[in-house]
Order: C-alpha cells, then sequence, then structure tokens
C-alpha cells in the first residue's frame, strides 16, 4: 500500500501532478483539434518537466533528485544564488569575507572620486578582542606630501628604484583578462607607482601602457625558461634588460598555496599563452612546487645574485610566505657566507591571494602577513642587515590604515592585488577560478573580458591610488608624522579582552641589532637560528 502511495507523497508530488496534467493536455488536444494550438505551450512545458522528473529518478550521481525529482531542482538554484543573495540582502557593512562591504564600498568610492566619507560614529565594536587602532597626537603635522616614495637597491645595485610606497601585487596574465592587465598598468603609468606582473610573465599587455613593470619569475621561469623547463639565462637578458622593468623579484612561494605548484592544463595553453610563457602547445604548462635552479640557501643567494647582474644591476629579491622560520633564518646565513644580499624581501601573508587554491592551504598553511613581515624584519635588525634591504608587504591591504599597520611592524612598502581588482570594478563574486568572472576582471574570456573599458578604468584605478595615499598621509599627519618609514609598533594598539590593551610593541617584539649575531634567548628565533644552515634547507 505504501508504494502505491508513493507517487502521492510530498516527496513525488511534483513529479505526479506534471505527468497528470502532461496527459490531460494531451488528450484534451487530440479529442479537440481546435483547442491544441492553445495547449501546445503548457503541453510542452509540463511534458519538459515530466521527462526532467523521470531523468531526476533514473540517474545515479545526486540521492536528492532520486527522492524529489523536479523539485529538488530548486535547491540548487538557491544554492547558485546563495552568494550573492547574502551579500546583496542580509550582510551588514562590516559582514563578508575576504573583504567586508564597507571596504570594498571605499574603494569603489575612491576609485570613482566620490564621498568616501560614513556618518554617525563607527559601526565597529570597539570593544570586541581583536579591535586595534592608531593612536593620534595632540601637536599633529600640518597635511603631509601624500606623494610618498622609498628608494629600493642595496650597495650592489647600480639601478635602484624610487618606489611609492604602494603598488600591485603579482597577478599574472592568464588569472586576469587582458584588459585587466592594461588596466592596472595604465593606472600605474598616470601615477607613477610599480606593476608586478605575477609569475605568468612579462605579457604585452603590460608592455602596452608603459607603466612601471616588477617582475617576477616563478619556479616555471616563464619567459625565461628553456624548453625542458629550465631556467635560460639569454632569455631572461633580453626581457630584464628592458627600461620598463625596473625590479626582478623571484618568487619562492605566494600566500593563497604556499609549496603548492600549479598546471595549467594543456587545453588552456592558447598560442598567446605559448608564446607568453614560452611554453609548448598541446603540454601541459607546470609550475613545480620547487625551484629547479637552486636547491639551497646559498644557491639562492648566488641565483638572485645573477638575476642582478643578467638585468644590468637592476633591484633583484624576492617573495615569500613564511613558514618554517629555521628556513628563513637559513637564507639570512646563507646572505652572510655569500656575501650576496638580496635589494628587497617581499612578505607575503596566508591572507593573501588571488588565485584559487585548495581549502586547506588557503585556511590553513603558511604565517599571516603580519606576524611574517615582523619576523623577518626583527631577523634582518637581529643581524645587523636591515639597513641594506627593502620590505614589502603584501596580503589583505586595501586601505590606509592597513598599510600603516603593516608599516608599523616592518615593512618599507605595501603592495595589494586584491584592492586594485576592486578599483577595476571586481564584485567580490567569488568566480576567478570558473573563467566566468561578471566584471571582465579574472577571466580569458573575450566576451566577458570586454565589459572592462581600459581608459575608463585605468583613471579608477590611479583614482584608488592617489586617494588612498592621500589618506595615509591625513592619518601620518594626525599622528604627528610626516612619513610611513616614521611609524613604529609603539603607534598602534589592540584589544586584546573586553578590559587589556596591548600596544604592537608588546605584540610583536623587537630585537635588538645584532641580537642573533651576540646569541639571542628570544624563544622566536633562539631555537630556529640554531636550527638553520646556509647549505641546506632542512633543520640541523
Amino acid at each position: 500500500m505504501d508504494t502505491l502511495l508513493l507517487p502521492f507523497s510530498p516527496r513525488f508530488i511534483v513529479l505526479t501532478i506534471c505527468s497528470v496534467v502532461t496527459a490531460m493536455l494531451l488528450i484534451l488536444g487530440i479529442y479537440d483539434r481546435k483547442i491544441f494550438d492553445l495547449v501546445l505551450v503548457p503541453l510542452l512545458i509540463f511534458g519538459a518537466l515530466t521527462l526532467l522528473g523521470i531523468r531526476d529518478l533514473v540517474q545515479k550521481s545526486h540521492a536528492v533528485l532520486r527522492n524529489y525529482p523536479i523539485s529538488a531542482h530548486m535547491r540548487f538554484l538557491l544554492e547558485e544564488i546563495r552568494p550573492e543573495m547574502r551579500q546583496y540582502f542580509f550582510e551588514s557593512e562590516k559582514d563578508g569575507m575576504p573583504f567586508s562591504r564597507d571596504t570594498r564600498a571605499v574603494v569603489y568610492q575612491r576609485a570613482k572620486m566620490e564621498l568616501d566619507k560614513r556618518p554617525f560614529g563607527t559601526q565597529e565594536d570597539v570593544y570586541r578582542e581583536g579591535y586595534e587602532w592608531m593612536h593620534h597626537s595632540i601637536a599633529p603635522k600640518p597635511h603631509a606630501e601624500e606623494k610618498f616614495r622609498i628608494t629600493i637597491g642595496g650597495p650592489d645595485c647600480t639601478k635602484p628604484y624610487s618606489a611609492s610606497v604602494f603598488n600591485i601585487s603579482a597577478m599574472s596574465f592568464g588569472a586576469l583578462s587582458p584588459n585587466a592587465v592594461r588596466a592596472l598598468n595604465g593606472g600605474a603609468k598616470k601615477g607613477g607607482f610599480a606593476h608586478d606582473t605575477g609569475e605568468g610573465g612579462f605579457s604585452p599587455y603590460h608592455a602596452e601602457m608603459g607603466g612601471d613593470i616588477i617582475w617576477e619569475i616563478g619556479s616555471g621561469y616563464f619567459g625565461c625558461r628553456r624548453h625542458d623547463g629550465t631556467f635560460d639565462p639569454e632569455a631572461f637578458t633580453r626581457v630584464a634588460s628592458q627600461d620598463q622593468i625596473k625590479m626582478v623579484e623571484l618568487k619562492i612561494s605566494q600566500g593563497a598555496k604556499p609549496g603548492h605548484g600549479g598546471v595549467l592544463p594543456a587545453a588552456k595553453v592558447s598560442e598567446e599563452i605559448s608564446k607568453i610563457r614560452g611554453v609548448s602547445m598541446g603540454e601541459d604548462c607546470i609550475s613545480p612546487p620547487a625551484h629547479r635552479a637552486f636547491s639551497t640557501p646559498i644557491g639562492m643567494m648566488q641565483f638572485i645574485g645573477e638575476m642582478r647582474r643578467l638585468s644590468g644591476g637592476k633591484p633583484a629579491g624576492f617573495k615569500l610566505c613564511i613558514g618554517h622560520p629555521w628556513e628563513f633564518l637559513a637564507i639570512c646565513k646563507a646572505m652572510r657566507e655569500t656575501g650576496i644580499y638580496p635589494d628587497f624581501i617581499v612578505v607575503d601573508g596566508n591572507e593573501g591571494g588571488t588565485g584559487a587554491a585548495p581549502l586547506e592551504f588557503m585556511d590553513h598553511l603558511g604565517m599571516p602577513m603580519r606576524e611574517g613581515v615582523s619576523f623577518v624584519h626583527n631577523a634582518l635588525v637581529g643581524l645587523n642587515i636591515r639597513d641594506r634591504i627593502k620590505l614589502g608587504a603584501s596580503g589583505k591591504i586595501a586601505t590606509a590604515f592597513d598599510m600603516a599597520r603593516a608599516m608599523s611592524i616592518g615593512a618599507d612598502w605595501c603592495n595589494s592585488a586584491r584592492g586594485f581588482m576592486f578599483s577595476l570594478g571586481c564584485i567580490q563574486s567569488l568566480s576567478c577560478h570558473t573563467d566566468k568572472c561578471p566584471t571582465g576582471v579574472a577571466t580569458q574570456d573575450p566576451t566577458r573580458a570586454r565589459a572592462l573599458v581600459v581608459p575608463h578604468k585605468l583613471e579608477r584605478v590611479y583614482n584608488y591610488h592617489h586617494a588612498t595615499l592621500h589618506a595615509l598621509a591625513e592619518l601620518l599627519a594626525a599622528a604627528g608624522l610626516e612619513h610611513p618609514q616614521d611609524l613604529r609598533p609603539i603607534h598602534f594598539s589592540q584589544r586584546t579582552s573586553t578590559t587589556e590593551v596591548s600596544t604592537f610593541a608588546k605584540l610583536y617584539p623587537p630585537l635588538r641589532p645584532g641580537e642573533l649575531l651576540d646569541g639571542t634567548e628570544d624563544i622566536r628565533y633562539r631555537d630556529a637560528w640554531a636550527m638553520a644552515r646556509a647549505d641546506t634547507f632542512a633543520p640541523a
């Protein structure tokens, strides 16, 4: 009896209704040809639903469809539009991840040169654990000049670069559309700041607009590789010697997926990408987890020295997300042993990343940016070499406060990827990895990329950079400071509980100059320093 009643149960009633209506309409149409034209459209609709329900019953991939034919499709539809529903109707101004609605809004407003002020007081809970603030001065300075710049290039660099303290972080052509690359580089050209290519190579779209370039070299050596995937010094020299390229950067790891390689399937290796990256069509484009050009800290320093030589003396450095502390300290020991020092180091954090990554890598692997910057800064101070190496910070930076906070704990400049994506019109749809970006930013679909109008968007990139540095200048003036290099940990505080507050000086305690050389007792460094060896990344 239960089986006979199953078609009338809530699970199957939609299929039953569709089947009955289809049969009735079919009978009416056959019985009276005069009303056949009237019932044709409803017949097709209910007939199609009936066939869909039968298909749901017999398919084996989705249990919910077998149990709820036709009606279960509503679940998939709601699941599909869930991110948009949450973003447009349920998020508060401070909700939304990885960037809140308020942060996205301020980037849009600054990019469009619209009013970016907020009314009626903060919406932050200033008494929640983790709330942070910057100290102001009773004697604020006059408004500072906002074109803050630093010179990157140590004693071994013959072509130092005067860089803005706010630049475009690494994003490859291939991940971004041609028009997105054009607009970013055009904005950088107009604003006098730098654009990091990402590891995908120096493309014609970077070159077309003429903006300053930081050329990033990853483990795939795209743009400077031989057919077998090894590093090609001659190809590197040809590209790196171009005037538009101001610095060369060796990518060791990135915040989104440190220690994880990548594969661009052969089917996606177009003729254009094949030419730019120096890979063969019809073969997978592999970016291995580790470099093949070196395998030890000493080898890494020698490779960076070679990059500087081959580029004609331009600043050469490396980017990494801090993992095992002894590995970075091993690099430091290799600097001392070889006498080869990078001109700069960019510290990425595990909160960073525009690319897609496995969940475990994105959420739980690698050191957050602030801890990483503090660790690297203190290590260089402890070795008395901080003055010859500039330090960049890259990881979820979008506002002037984000910049000031990172620079207070050791960074000389900041890079932003997603902030500049927002300035292009990115709406945080979280579809970067699907090639279906709704704004034409992160896609290789030309019909989607055409939505991004380069002359219009490059103005927004420029405006966002200019307005953010203007806000930074206002913050510094309010704190009684004149340049971001004046920022110190004592200028920031964090609420560690409802009733307790600590300055960054306590949360990120400094090492004394030369302390690592003298023999530190700081537990953050003591054991890792003892484990570090210049001839291997493995712990002693």
